[in-house]
């Protein structure tokens, strides 16, 4: 059974930083494309960040300069190093799994508040 496991988030004040992971139980984990995307109360889920099985990495305009995601084949795991996080970034947050199928995973709740 395939599955994504997602981790690292908690209660952080503005400004401050998280470092979510997203482990991964896949064969062939290197051929996919891992995306995270997040999900706020009341709007619709977004991808904020995106990176191939090449490592080739994307992100969105909101997060640009202040996220990095980074993934390490060996241990099937994605990070998702989040700095200078706002209010604005809270939200539940997703990983995503995609290549010939594409799976999700529970998500972790983050939450950005003094």
């Amino acid at each position: 059974q395939v599955q994504l496991v997602e981790s690292g988030g908690g209660l952080v004040q503005p400004g401050g930083s998280l470092r979510l992971s997203c482990a991964a139980t896949l064969s062939l984990f290197s051929e996919y494309t891992i995306e995270w995307a997040r999900q706020a109360p009341g709007k619709e889920r977004e991808s904020v960040a995106g990176i191939t099985s090449g490592g080739g990495a994307i992100y969105a305009d909101s997060v640009k300069g202040r996220f990095t995601i980074a993934r390490d084949n060996a241990k099937k795991t994605v990070y998702l190093q989040m700095n200078s996080l706002t209010p604005e970034d809270t939200a539940v947050y997703y990983c995503k799994a995609k290549w010939s199928q594409e799976y999700w995973g529970q998500g972790t709740q983050v939450t950005v508040s003094s």
